[in-house]
């Protein structure tokens, strides 16, 4: 895949989730935004009004650190991907 297709993939996976208009699992969304944030270098601390979500959004940044941003947003597509196949 090359980067141009796998930039595409990746921008119409995000668009799939933001355009959902359910709710999704903690522990997917969790993925998610860590793969998210490595995939588009986003290394800025999570802001919120409740350090609880704070703090288990940097313990989900620390797991992905050795990911490289190619490979965050393959794991972000194939995380979208098995959501919608399999996940409802």
């Amino acid at each position: 895949m090359t980067s141009n297709s796998l930039d595409i993939e990746f921008e119409e996976a995000v668009e799939r989730i933001n355009s959902y208009g359910e709710p999704f699992p903690a522990d997917l969304l969790l993925r998610l935004y860590a793969y998210y944030k490595k995939a588009t270098n986003d290394y800025s601390t999570p802001r919120g009004k409740k350090p609880m979500i704070n703090a288990f959004k940097t313990n989900a940044l620390f797991q992905v650190s050795s990911v490289s941003p190619d490979e965050a947003k393959r794991i972000y597509i194939d995380l979208v991907n098995n959501y919608f196949l399999y996940g409802k």
